[in-house]
């Protein structure tokens, strides 16, 4: 073997493929256009529907904390 041969050979040995998995971006998708809807539905003003974005922007991370609270964690 060459050492050019020799160093294709080592660097295919150290390459290392990684899959992400991304499975739950769709569902906060749906989440966020679910929660975006119901907001802007029951806004009575402009103001208000902002909020709304907001607020189905973070909705998650609401929930959790509110679940954390209500377990005691």
């Amino acid at each position: 073997m060459t050492g050019n041969e020799e160093i294709a050979e080592q660097e295919q040995k150290r390459r290392k493929v990684i899959y992400r998995h991304t499975a739950n971006t769709p569902v906060y998708g749906l989440g966020f256009l679910g929660a975006l809807v119901y907001y802007i539905q029951h806004a009575d003003t402009i103001w208000i529907g902002l909020l709304g974005v907001l607020k189905a922007i973070f909705w998650p991370g609401m929930l959790v904390y509110e679940l954390l609270k209500f377990l005691e964690m």
